[in-house]
């Protein structure tokens, strides 16, 4: 009886009108949290042990949060038609810089020098314009939703045909992965999971994801190829570290025969987790992050959760992830516009993709890619970038009709909202969308008809009235 009284009380608390919001903001706060209070768990050490102040790296790690949140605040003011208007610009300013970084690498291996030219540098995944540091493939997520989801939801109905999924949407997507993932296989994963959702939102049809299987496996393997030719980290002539890494993942060999040029990171990963047990070690009591995991306060923060925290620490990650993925598919079944439901589907998509392939791959469930942690890894770019879109998505859970309609019943002080964010458009007060070009297959608005009295052409209803007898007339 408690039980049902307690799934009683759930359901009623999810039926509220705001729900979507408040489930969203406070799991992204949660993981937040978490991820600065375990970035500063696995750098504390090694920071202490370099210059002798071990916050310095949960200090920088606080600054990039600082500016993340005004993007969240930033982000959750803005209306769609303004993410619309934004996707192209920022797609173009994300392959520009995606172009600029690839051609900095080349440039540092052809010379066998410093990636180079005047105030622009790179390294690897990293782009440094003068002081300032950014990793381009972040943005380059963020713009795709917005780009692809505009792009989709122009096309509509016309979707189901290959031409307008040709044009100019698998071009454009497919030289992203071609830029990120020379250098970045993960993020191009990552990628295609946001890809994969923004088509899944859109009711594409099954046929089609086969097909883009086949060809997502082909590439993959052909960037797995060209490692051999330093693409990556890797070095021509080398072994293949990707390779490598599928290999270790199909046939592990045994922890003792590891070495740091192959599964030094997987060994160490496991014995983290086995070190931690149930309820770990201690918030700080943990020993792999000295100097033992590489990476530990980036793509192996989850092994250090699971070695301090346990696996009770573990599980509640893994929850907030889930209460995540449950928040943001909420609010794409929701909301009324199109745009939104794919933007939220899209944004869901890589967060969700990200961190199942970043635990994946710190448990062996998953070859091994090294990607973030969203939230909680240690890194400035893919932490503003994240809340950004968390940010957009609180803006979308706002927009839900029940939401939009609670909000203006009782609205905030006018101080609340300049501060806070404005009052969403109620629900069918939009302006009604412009059809698409005949030339792009889209269904003409006179098919879309209801066949009842209210969508009958006004000459039928001329002909049924004139058919009517005087008297009723006279009525």
């Amino acid at each position: 009886m408690d039980a049902a009284g307690g799934l009683a009380a759930l359901r009623g608390l999810l039926e509220r009108p705001l729900a979507s919001y408040y489930l969203l903001i406070s799991s992204a706060g949660l993981l937040l949290l978490i991820g600065l209070t375990m970035v500063f768990s696995a750098t504390s050490v090694r920071d202490y042990a370099v210059d002798g102040n071990a916050s310095a790296s949960l200090t920088k790690q606080a600054i990039f949060a600082v500016i993340g949140i005004v993007a969240f605040w930033a982000c959750q003011r803005l209306p769609a038609r303004t993410y619309r208007v934004l996707g192209r610009p920022l797609l173009l300013v994300a392959v520009v810089l995606l172009l600029v970084l690839n051609l900095l690498v080349a440039y540092g291996l052809l010379t066998n020098g410093p990636a180079r030219i005047g105030p622009l540098e790179a390294e690897l995944l990293w782009l440094f314009v003068g002081g300032l540091q950014l990793q381009p493939s972040e943005l380059a997520k963020f713009a795709l939703v917005l780009w692809g989801a505009h792009v989709i939801a122009r096309k509509g109905a016309a979707l189901g045909w290959w031409r307008e999924l040709a044009t100019p949407l698998f071009p454009v997507v497919g030289l992203l992965f071609v830029l990120v993932g020379y250098n970045d296989l993960g993020t191009m994963l990552c990628l295609l999971a946001l890809v994969v959702g923004l088509l899944w939102a859109a009711g594409v049809r099954k046929r089609v994801f086969a097909a883009l299987s086949a060809v997502g496996l082909m590439g993959i393997g052909l960037l797995v190829a060209v490692a051999s030719l330093g693409a990556g980290s890797g070095v021509a002539g080398q072994e293949n570290y990707r390779l490598a890494r599928l290999t270790n993942f199909v046939n592990p060999p045994p922890p003792q025969q590891c070495k740091e040029t192959d599964c030094w990171q997987i060994a160490q990963a496991r014995y983290a987790i086995e070190n931690g047990g149930w309820f770990g070690t201690g918030l700080g009591q943990g020993r792999s992050k000295w100097a033992w995991l590489p990476a530990a306060e980036n793509d192996f923060i989850f092994a250090v959760i699971a070695e301090e925290l346990g696996v009770v620490g573990c599980v509640v990650v893994v929850t907030l992830f889930a209460v995540l993925a449950y928040t943001g598919l909420r609010i794409a079944r929701r909301v009324e516009d199109p745009f939104r439901r794919l933007a939220a589907a899209g944004v869901t998509a890589w967060l969700v993709g990200q961190a199942m392939i970043n635990i994946g791959g710190v448990v062996g469930l998953l070859p091994l890619t090294g990607v973030p942690l969203p939230f909680i890894s240690d890194g400035g770019s893919a932490l503003v970038v994240t809340l950004a879109a968390v940010g957009m998505l609180a803006s979308f859970a706002r927009a839900e009709p029940d939401a939009a309609r609670a909000l203006h019943a009782r609205p905030p002080a006018r101080w609340v909202r300049l501060v806070w964010a404005p009052l969403p458009p109620l629900p069918g007060r939009r302006r009604r969308p412009t059809a698409p070009p005949a030339a792009r297959g889209s269904v003409p608005r006179a098919r879309e008809r209801r066949r009842d009295d209210q969508a009958a052409p006004r000459g039928a209803r001329g002909n049924r009235a004139r058919d009517r007898s005087a008297d009723e007339r006279r009525r």
